[in-house]
């Protein structure tokens, strides 16, 4: 199936971790220019690396999502050296597990910035490029805990949710302009950060951390944790001319985890 994204310019946020790097690699196989942006540099060089090897082409950035400053530099940086941004995959890190009542105001400030503000101010600066060559797909990446609920996680939880509320709004103000608006919500994927919450739920209940993940293994209906590429390869098609239909959405990429109907 031709996705139609050959030569699409795409910019991918936290493009060097596991599903950042999992969707750079994916939209690049269908022949899309990608940046691949990351706080940690030598981690977005690496996966650049992993498309050159491929016969792509990307660029890497530093790029911290709290730097608002500095963004409409980044955005320039990307149109001088691949074009006009095509497509926008919007994924921001998630806060550190903490029982929402041990997490300050100055704590909530900072990662609303974060994770919400700076999503929105990158998307309305590739917007106006979007809506005169009347073409776009804006993708942002969330987490299963805005369905279900995450012990623990409620600072994501609750932030994640309010990117919701401004995609689905978002999708319907801009869906003439050729532009479509989506959210993707991965399961329990195979990257570090899912990694690093196991361990850290081991380590909170003494346990070891293969039993935590087995238990974790054991609710998921497909029996495993996702491969990144599964999840990547979801975003790819979104971002395709053949999901031009598809805008205002949520999809969840879970194995069947989630278990509510809506």
């Amino acid at each position: 199936m031709d996705l139609g994204i050959k030569d699409k310019v795409a910019l991918v946020m936290g493009g060097g971790g596991g599903i950042g790097g999992a969707v750079a690699v994916s939209l690049a196989h269908e022949g899309a220019r990608v940046a691949v942006a990351d706080i940690d540099e030598a981690a977005a060089l690496r996966t650049v690396a992993r498309i050159q090897a491929q016969g792509g082409n990307a660029i890497a950035l530093q790029w911290d999502l709290n730097g608002l400053a500095d963004m409409p530099g980044k955005v320039a940086r990307v149109n001088e050296q691949l074009g006009p941004i095509d497509i926008l995959f919007n994924n921001s890190g998630g806060p550190p597990p903490s029982p929402l009542a041990d997490v300050g105001i100055e704590a909530w400030q900072q990662h609303f910035n974060a994770m919400v503000v700076s999503l929105v101010a990158l998307t309305n600066a590739v917007l106006p490029d979007m809506k005169t060559r009347r073409w776009g797909r804006i993708l942002t990446s969330a987490s299963s805990g805005v369905i279900a609920p995450i012990d623990t996680l409620g600072v994501s939880n609750t932030l994640r949710i309010a990117l919701l509320g401004w995609s689905k709004t978002l999708a319907r103000e801009v869906a003439l302009d050729g532009i479509t608006v989506n959210v993707v919500v991965p399961g329990r994927i195979a990257t570090q950060r899912v990694a690093s919450l196991d361990a850290i739920k081991a380590s909170k209940q003494g346990k070891a951390v293969e039993d935590v993940s087995a238990a974790s293994v054991a609710s998921i209906p497909v029996g495993r944790y996702g491969d990144p590429r599964e999840y990547a390869d979801a975003v790819t098609f979104l971002a395709s001319t053949r999901a031009s239909y598809i805008t205002g959405t949520v999809l969840r990429v879970d194995g069947g985890l989630i278990p509510s109907i809506f």
